[in-house]
């Protein structure tokens, strides 16, 4: 680390113009979450894993942010040549190095790596002191990082309608409506899974997301995709052919988006780009667009002359290829039109749930005879302290990573899968309270039959992304365990048993789930639900459900998808999470106050919660009704995919309580 970190202020010295400070970054050239492994520059230059987080370097400093998921795991990855900047608790970055860092200093970052939105935001900060934010000529992480693993080539697939529900044309169609509407001549997408949504494709570029790294362009008549074209078997070619979408390779976007820009076609390499030919077009409005709409255009001069670019999302490097005056800087259409469930998306997503939940029952049947005939542990149902059993008797040592081995072995016996959407989170103990603990095998933990122990999982299938979380203990919890688990499991059903009106965003909703937190003074530090694709991203927006501001602006919809789980952690003893998927419906109120129009939710998630970890005092009737309803239906769900004996422990799991 330390030769990194030297290699990487040599190169800062020599830049030109030289730098004070340089930003890594945890994204890469399509702002990810998740990125490839020769994307990880976040990790190599800092070693901590996290998925979120940044990392800045100055002459003399190195520090890392990251959010309250990842506090305790920065402390226990990060050498003591860096320093923790907790977000929420120390300055923000932007602040930091405007108020750190010297008049006049020249902040590098790799603009690819960037989003329009950051980009503008540090712009803004530096401001006042004079400092500038540079461009660095190459990505400078990657000049030091010798042994950086190559670009992978891996095949494009196509997703087939009886899946995706939805065909190109049709999403193409409802595009460039969009496109006539907001008076824009084309638009940039740069975020992978809006690519793979909106051609019907997917990939494996990223591991846990089905996506593959591409750009998009699409104006009123015609569709590129830039990608390796080795990746394009003559399957896919014909498919992307047949949809009118010209295949470019993925190095090109950068001149075809300043071409594009231009709306000049003598500009750029006209004699084989069909893109030039395009801007000869771009003012005009294609025969499959709305010609209502248009019609009301027509007298406009400037009648679709804007290029839209998602400043959440789109990276800086292309936007600097814009004309800033004719960018149209707004979400782009494709968020939502993707988090808005079809009714095929919605049937796989129920059906790959229903699956995921008998992976999830067969895995607890399995762990429980494992804790109790390796450990004495007096098992899923039975309140005891392990009889203790000597070392050479055990057949085996399960530790956090064999058993998170064990559960996706189910899985990938269940039709249509495809692989892990996340690292699963297989944690006990104190492990359990670093919320996005992700075990290694040389270090993790063995399972302990006296401490509590909580996975957060899921996978993807043909048909759906799945998310789940589950707490369990398998000796004796104590009577403060209890308390707790019963805390965030009434936060749990308080917010999948809500009903509210249409506009209602996630920020309104969040306090629910962590009310009765609250009641003992507890909490926790992320959010409370996501959104989840279909054979896509496990995270996915543009809607949430969190405390954060951000939030308020996109009201929860119909056919919307949303994680419920909250949870608590003590830090060095234990952490619980409790995670259903829900689907957002129009609910059937008695009223209809204001004409709003009602909303509520559906569990499609089905595996039991422990009821051994449940104080029943702390539960009202209610609460108590929805769980023996919930038990009720989740046995009879997963009946047909249990065996016998499978099928015994779950009656017994799910045993009505109360009563």
């Amino acid at each position: 680390m330390t030769e990194t970190l030297s290699a990487l202020r040599s190169l800062m010295a020599s830049h030109s113009p030289p730098l004070d400070a340089l930003i890594v970054p945890s994204e890469d050239y399509h702002q990810s979450e998740y990125v490839s492994e020769r994307d990880m520059r976040r990790r190599f230059v800092s070693g901590f894993t996290g998925s979120a987080g940044l990392a800045l370097i100055t002459k003399n400093e190195a520090l890392l942010w990251t959010d309250g998921r990842y506090f305790l795991q920065a402390e226990q990855e990060l050498s003591d040549q860096w320093k923790l900047m907790r977000i929420g608790e120390d300055p923000a970055v932007d602040i930091w190095m405007a108020d750190n860092l010297p008049k006049d200093a020249s902040i590098g970052v790799d603009t690819w790596c960037i989003s329009i939105d950051t980009a503008q935001r540090w712009e803004r900060a530096f401001s006042g002191k004079q400092q500038k934010l540079v461009e660095t000529t190459k990505n400078l992480v990657d000049e030091v990082w010798i042994n950086r693993p190559p670009a992978e080539v891996n095949a494009v697939t196509i997703q087939p309608l009886k899946f995706a529900g939805r065909s190109v044309g049709d999403k193409l169609k409802d595009l460039r409506k969009k496109l006539v509407q907001e008076r824009a001549r084309g638009i940039i997408f740069t975020a992978l899974d809006e690519v793979a949504w909106l051609y019907n494709i997917r990939g494996s570029d990223v591991a846990y997301c089905p996506v593959v790294h591409a750009y998009a362009i699409v104006t009123s008549n015609s569709a590129f995709i830039y990608v390796d074209k080795r990746k394009v078997s003559a399957e896919v070619k014909s498919h992307l052919e047949e949809n009118r979408i010209e295949i470019k390779d993925y190095t090109a976007v950068s001149s075809d988006v300043a071409l594009l820009a231009n709306n000049k076609p003598d500009a750029g390499p006209t004699a084989n780009s069909a893109l030039a030919e395009v801007t000869k077009e771009a003012g005009k409005t294609s025969s499959e667009t709305n010609s209502s709409v248009n019609s009301n255009h027509q007298a406009e001069e400037k009648s679709n002359d804007l290029i839209w670019a998602d400043p959440g999302s789109c990276c800086y490097a292309l936007y600097l290829k814009l004309n800033a005056d004719t960018v149209l800087l707004q979400q782009s259409p494709l968020a939502l039109a993707k988090a808005l469930k079809n009714p095929v998306e919605l049937e796989g997503l129920r059906n790959s749930h229903i699956r995921d939940g008998a992976a999830v029952v067969q895995y607890l049947v399995w762990l429980d005879k494992q804790m109790q005939d390796n450990y004495g542990a007096s098992g899923y149902f039975l309140e005891g302290n392990a009889v203790k059993k000597e070392k050479h008797l055990q057949s085996f040592k399960l530790t956090e990573v064999t058993a998170s081995d064990k559960l996706e072995g189910f899985r990938a016996s269940k039709e249509h899968f495809r692989g892990l959407s996340f690292p699963t989170i297989s944690s006990v103990g104190a492990n359990a309270a670093i919320i996005h603990y992700k075990p290694e095998a040389e270090t993790c933990a063995e399972l302990d039959p006296d401490k509590i122990y909580l996975f957060d999982s899921g996978a993807q299938y043909l048909d759906g992304t799945t998310d789940i979380t589950r707490t369990v203990h398998f000796g004796k919890p104590s009577a403060h365990e209890k308390a707790c688990y019963t805390a965030v499991l009434k936060g749990h059903i308080d917010l999948g048993n809500a009903t509210f009106p249409n506009g209602t965003t996630g920020y309104s909703l969040d306090i629910l789930a962590r009310i009765p937190l609250w009641k003992d003074g507890l909490d926790y530090r992320h959010g409370t639900g996501h959104g989840v694709g279909s054979f896509l991203n496990v995270h996915e927006g543009p809607h949430l459900i969190s405390f954060r501001p951000q939030v308020r602006s996109v009201p929860l919809q119909s056919s919307m998808t949303v994680t419920d789980e909250p949870g608590y952690y003590e830090d060095g003893n234990f952490g619980i999470r409790l995670e259903n998927v829900l689907v957002v419906n129009e609910a059937d109120t008695k009223f209809n106050f204001g004409d709003k129009g009602y909303l509520s939710f559906e569990h499609i998630t089905w595996a039991p919660y422990q009821t051994k970890l449940i104080d029943l005092n702390l539960l009202s009737p209610d609460e108590i009704n929805w769980l023996n309803s919930y038990h009720s239906t989740c046995r009879n769900i997963l009946a047909p995919y249990l065996d016998e004996a499978e099928n015994a422990w779950l009656k017994k799991a799910t045993e009505p309580i109360g009563v």
